[in-house]
């Protein structure tokens, strides 16, 4: 990462800033939350695969504290920590494998993914249907926002990056 230059700090505040418009566009929304956005993701994958994973998950973890302070949902500090500040930052991953960027996009969801499932079993699974397993509603409640999103979000980022300037 290097420092934090003026450049890199403006980057990284646009980055934030273009992010947190589009998730407030939301496609669908689910009703215990999570929701498919017009390519929130986007920029920050973008940001992490021209300035590399570091940068990228500081401002995953940024974006994801900013998403709390929009719609707060807090249950326990270690559900906070896996639903907003860690996931979000596990987008950043993208930034590991730079010069294939979809490989990148699909780790870093997976990271997230992951990061909400974690919390889906240990905080929320009271809201499962009865006789069903807490990972299988896990898996399925939070694949079903968060794949939509990730692929939304991967076409538009393969699709804009190559015509992006250089830096």
């Amino acid at each position: 990462m290097g420092k934090l230059n003026a450049r890199l700090i403006a980057e990284i505040g646009l980055t934030l800033a273009l992010g947190i418009v589009l998730h407030m566009i939301p496609i669908y929304q689910l009703p215990q939350g999570g929701r498919i956005t017009l390519g929130s993701l986007v920029p920050i994958f973008v940001l992490s695969i021209r300035r590399g994973y570091k940068v990228g998950m500081l401002t995953g973890a940024i974006f994801g504290l900013l998403v709390y302070l929009i719609e707060p949902f807090f249950v326990h500090p270690i559900q906070f920590i896996l639903d907003y500040p860690l996931a979000f930052s596990l987008l950043g991953i993208s930034g590991f494998i730079r010069g294939v960027p979809a490989i990148g996009i699909i780790v870093g969801t997976t990271g997230r993914l992951l990061s909400h499932i974690v919390s889906g079993v240990v905080y929320f699974s009271s809201y499962a249907p009865k006789g069903m397993n807490p990972w299988g509603y896990s898996v399925s409640y939070n694949s079903s926002v968060i794949l939509p999103d990730a692929v939304l979000a991967l076409l538009i980022t393969i699709i804009i990056l190559p015509r992006l300037p250089k830096r």
